[in-house]
């Protein structure tokens, strides 16, 4: 079978990743390829490393773009701060919750396990009394923005628990980068990772990390090795460090790395402040359009993520029918509902360059013709002229 070269449609991406991705971005992909030594890769490097300090807000010298997905920044987080016999303290409110559960498994310490209703947000005061009755923890982990749930918890007092209680903190922060405020310093918070595929709007495969002085010091008295080769930021350091001279460790994605370096110079170009302001102006009129829908939010309002709105599907209204219609009638994309609530609800993203109110407006148009063929009662242009007079 002869097979031809693969030429996908043009999608408007409104699920929980990846978002659409800017042409800014998509035409720095496309640049001549460098070595992964050449001095001007390196410089390149270099400012990619600044533009992120920016945008995690920190000055943290080892900060840098893990060269795999989020998922990869989460292991690089654990393997390099958690030892086996260690106690680590995880907060769960939802899928991602459990993932940094087998990170602490998989790493040969113990998890001390604090649970939370899915859909709300980590409460800070279940927390520090776990706190209190395991003294000896070394890690508070926990998801600043839960990604199957959307609720956004408040990383700066749960950080604020862990140097309390004298612990380090490991915070995700793949859907909230960018997004909402993110104060690594002001919160004293220790090791961070991201994603470059939600509110950056670049293309999948590159984390963002940051790690604290605090975290740093941890990783050089480790008394067992990182159990991962390719992740050991005592490795990875002799590529991504500082000066012109670099260690071979792996070969970078230079052209993804392209593509992240565009997406963080858009980012220094808007504000951080106005990037923020525009993912909560575009979640209000999203909002004030699925209400005309009669579609309610799983989150309360007091601790929704604006760039990642979960909400239940109406009754007589079949989840896989209606994202099966919006991608073969409208290229457009949402998210499936995640464990506990499979089959419950939808995830609608506004991030990056997908947060813009033509994608609202086909958004709720395409929901409303879906839910119409399925005998569902409700105005698409209705829901729009809400959503536009929010935003005004």
């Amino acid at each position: 079978m002869a097979i031809s070269s693969f030429h996908p449609p043009v999608r408007t991406l409104m699920g929980p990743g990846p978002s659409d991705v800017h042409p800014r971005i998509l035409s720095a992909l496309g640049r001549p390829t460098l070595g992964h030594l050449d001095p001007l890769f390196v410089g390149m490097m270099d400012e990619t490393k600044e533009l992120l300090k920016y945008a995690f807000q920190t000055r943290n010298e080892l900060t840098l773009p893990i060269s795999a997905p989020g998922s990869a920044g989460m292991e690089a987080c654990f393997v390099n701060l958690v030892e086996p016999g260690d106690k680590v303290l995880v907060c769960v409110n939802g899928v991602f919750g459990n993932r940094m559960i087998e990170n602490v498994t998989r790493c040969g310490a113990t998890a001390v396990r604090v649970d939370f209703p899915w859909g709300s947000a980590v409460e800070p005061a279940a927390v520090e009394a776990a706190l209190k009755e395991h003294g000896d923890v070394k890690v508070l982990a926990f998801v600043h923005a839960e990604t199957s749930t959307g609720a956004l918890s408040d990383a700066q007092a749960l950080c604020g628990l862990a140097k309390k209680y004298k612990a380090l903190s490991i915070v995700d922060a793949v859907t909230s980068m960018g997004g909402v405020p993110l104060l690594v310093d002001e919160w004293q918070a220790d090791a961070v990772y991201s994603g470059s595929q939600k509110c950056l709007s670049c293309t999948p495969g590159l984390s963002p990390v940051t790690f604290s002085d605090a975290a740093v010091a941890a990783i050089k008295a480790r008394q067992h090795p990182v159990q991962s080769w390719f992740l050991d930021m005592n490795l990875i350091l002799g590529y991504w460090g500082e000066g012109g001279k670099r260690a071979y460790h792996h070969t970078a994605p230079v052209n993804a790395l392209y593509g992240l370096h565009e997406s963080l110079v858009m980012l220094q170009e808007e504000g951080l402040e106005n990037a923020w302001q525009r993912h909560a102006s575009m979640h209000n009129a999203l909002a004030a359009g699925l209400d005309v829908l009669g579609i309610q939010f799983v989150v309360e309002e007091g601790q929704r993520l604006p760039q990642l709105n979960s909400v239940y599907i109406p009754d007589g209204v079949d989840d896989a029918t209606t994202r099966q219609f919006l991608l073969a009638k409208y290229d457009l994309e949402i998210g499936a509902g995640l464990g506990d609530l499979a089959g419950k609800v939808w995830r609608i993203g506004l991030m990056g360059y997908s947060a813009r109110m033509e994608n609202i407006t086909l958004l709720l148009k395409a929901l409303a013709a879906a839910m119409t063929e399925q005998g569902y009662q409700c105005s698409g242009e209705q829901a729009v002229t809400a959503a536009e007079a929010a935003l005004k």
